[in-house]
């Protein structure tokens, strides 16, 4: 049977009971607990006082409980590695439950991030978040009209949320809005696209997708929404080359195109900051930047990389009769031809 556990106080009244030469079954009667009372009488006898039962106590139920985990130096390096390529501890503790072959760490992903608080590891490789705006912004830019807006993409494509192909589009602007990076994200694979535009504006926007379109089999992609920006004023021009809808957000609501606002976010932490020329970096670079996160597993992708599941969704939807294999080789060079 569990007993309550002394006090401080109960100790130093059964020493003043023992010392006062109180029978051991008077001071049970009085404190209500056998056997605890017995181990402390048992260690008065060996002449030492409550002080030294009360640190000796301490001591054991310090040796007690779950052990601290440690990470081996195996484990240590392979998260400052995989810090380095701008992993979240999230996808190094549980990676493993996708590919095999991954290293299964000691520590799960909450205890690597208690070790975070502690101090483990270098607090600038760690992946950061932050709020780009305060909540009720309102955007006072210009924008265009005469757009095709977001409601009639629920129309036209009813199964819009579980279809492949329905991309989100925007610019990132670099210094002094001078130069821009056209940026697109599919919400099934969460796949992330980058490209370098001669400039920021419309016509040039407008030929770097056109381009890109034009290099990918017919129909491949089902639709492009894009923010009200006026460098998407050539559209139409766009919808027309391609044979694509086009729609736009309502304005203020960048929510309508979540996973690409995510996504900007995180090429802006990662490569692609508001103080960078991108006229002085090359297409290469720019393309890295995407090439970089669709190498990195994500949580709401079973812990897949974005290119994992891109490519298994090309397979299970466009090209079943080619395997796997080549529709790997397919995409890399494709969409990713930094990495090539």
């Amino acid at each position: 049977m569990a007993h309550k556990q002394f006090t401080m106080d109960d100790i130093i009244l059964i020493e003043k009971y023992y010392l006062a030469d109180v029978t051991t079954s008077r001071i049970i009667e009085i404190m209500g607990k056998k056997q605890p009372v017995y181990d402390v009488i048992n260690f008065f006898k060996t002449g030492k006082n409550s002080k030294e039962f009360w640190e000796q106590r301490k001591t054991k139920q310090s040796r007690c409980g779950r052990k601290r985990l440690k990470l081996s130096v195996e484990e240590d390096g392979h998260v400052e590695h995989l810090l380095r390529q701008k992993w979240s501890l999230d996808m190094i503790a549980n990676h493993h439950k996708a590919d095999s072959t991954f290293l299964a760490f000691s520590m799960g992903a909450t205890t690597l991030y208690r070790r975070a608080r502690e101090g483990m590891f270098d607090k600038h490789l760690l992946p950061m978040k932050g709020k780009r705006k305060p909540n009720g912004h309102k955007e006072k830019r210009g924008k265009q009209a005469f757009t095709r807006n977001i409601a009639q993409r629920k129309i036209d494509h009813p199964n819009v949320e579980k279809e492949f192909g329905h991309l989100e589009g925007d610019t990132i602007v670099g210094l002094k809005h001078k130069s821009a990076v056209v940026t697109f994200a599919e919400p099934l694979s969460k796949m992330i696209f980058t490209f370098k535009p001669a400039s920021r504006k419309a016509k040039d926007v407008g030929r770097v997708i056109t381009d890109w379109l034009n290099h990918l089999p017919a129909h491949f992609f089902k639709s492009l929404t894009f923010d009200c920006g006026k460098e998407f004023s050539n559209w139409k021009d766009i919808s027309n080359a391609n044979d694509i809808d086009i729609y736009f957000c309502d304005p203020g609501t960048p929510s309508q195109r979540p996973l690409n606002e995510n996504s900007n976010g995180i090429l802006r932490r990662n490569g692609l900051p508001k103080e960078m020329d991108f006229n002085k970096v090359s297409e290469t670079f720019i393309q890295s930047m995407s090439d970089e996160r669709n190498r990195i597993p994500r949580r709401s992708l079973g812990f897949k990389t974005p290119m994992q599941v891109f490519v298994e969704e090309i397979h299970n939807n466009l090209g079943q009769a080619i395997s796997l294999a080549s529709l790997q080789k397919w995409a890399e060079r494709t969409f990713c031809p930094s990495a090539v």
